[in-house]
């Protein structure tokens, strides 16, 4: 079986260092995963791309919520991949929507032509899409390199069937990227029952403060994160147990 690529979506340096060193053949860095991703800050990208010899594609999300996004919206992504592209990032992540819930045409090809030369990958606004195999095409005739999908499910591994049907269908002319809930537990068989060539996973745990002190009263982003003196990232352990289940196959 060919090689299975291995994708550590990850939002701080730490993570990005912890997935190079456990293996990740790539990595979508961003801002915010608790909150389905955002773009990370210019500090982080550029840091990231000094220290980290993997390739490193950089989600594309202006704001958390929906992807129907206004014209200046549209042009903060522009400014933002422009960036990436002066950086030598390898690749961008983004997804625009109309109202209809389908593939907004302009602002999808207005935004690949300023990634010329980066490889582009349409995220999970996938799957939010009314026909997403209708999209399909649309999205390979725009030119985008990937799919990064739930195939619309909750997690990658419940929809296992849309997965399996996405692949035939894309019939390699692009990449289906398997997102959503992917850990070592379940990777073997979905990589198996759906012909998947990649996957993604941020493989997190949470980390305790090292704070000496640490007031218990002030909440700082409560809604999120019920303990402020904690956060999530990437665990080496889990992102080797994913690595190997897919050695075993």
């Amino acid at each position: 079986m060919k090689k299975i690529i291995i994708e550590a979506c990850v939002d701080n340096i730490e993570s990005a260092l912890a997935a190079q060193i456990a293996g990740a053949d790539r990595i979508e860095l961003c801002s915010a995963l608790l909150e389905g991703g955002l773009t990370p800050s210019m500090g982080l990208i550029k840091q990231v791309k000094q220290k980290l010899d993997i390739p490193i594609h950089v989600l594309i999300r202006p704001r958390r919520g929906d992807f129907l996004y206004s014209d200046s919206e549209i042009e903060v992504m522009k400014e933002d991949i422009a960036f990436c592209r002066q950086l030598g990032i390898d690749g961008v992540v983004f997804g625009v929507l109309k109202q209809d819930a389908s593939i907004n045409l302009k602002a999808n090809t207005e935004l690949l032509g300023f990634s010329i030369g980066m490889k582009t990958t349409f995220h999970r606004a996938f799957d939010m899409l009314k026909e997403p195999f209708m999209a399909l095409e649309q999205i390979i005739e725009l030119g985008f390199d990937k799919i990064l999908t739930s195939a619309q499910g909750q997690t990658a591994s419940e929809s296992g069937n849309g997965l399996k049907k996405l692949v035939e269908k894309a019939a390699k002319r692009i990449d289906i990227i398997a997102a959503g809930g992917v850990n070592s537990g379940n990777v073997a068989k979905l990589v198996q029952d759906t012909g998947v060539s990649e996957v993604h996973a941020s493989a997190r745990a949470k980390t305790k403060s090292k704070m000496l002190y640490q007031n218990s009263k002030a909440k700082i982003s409560a809604v999120y994160y019920p303990n402020e003196f904690e956060h999530y990232g990437l665990s080496p352990h889990n992102l080797t147990a994913i690595k190997d289940s897919l050695a075993n196959l």
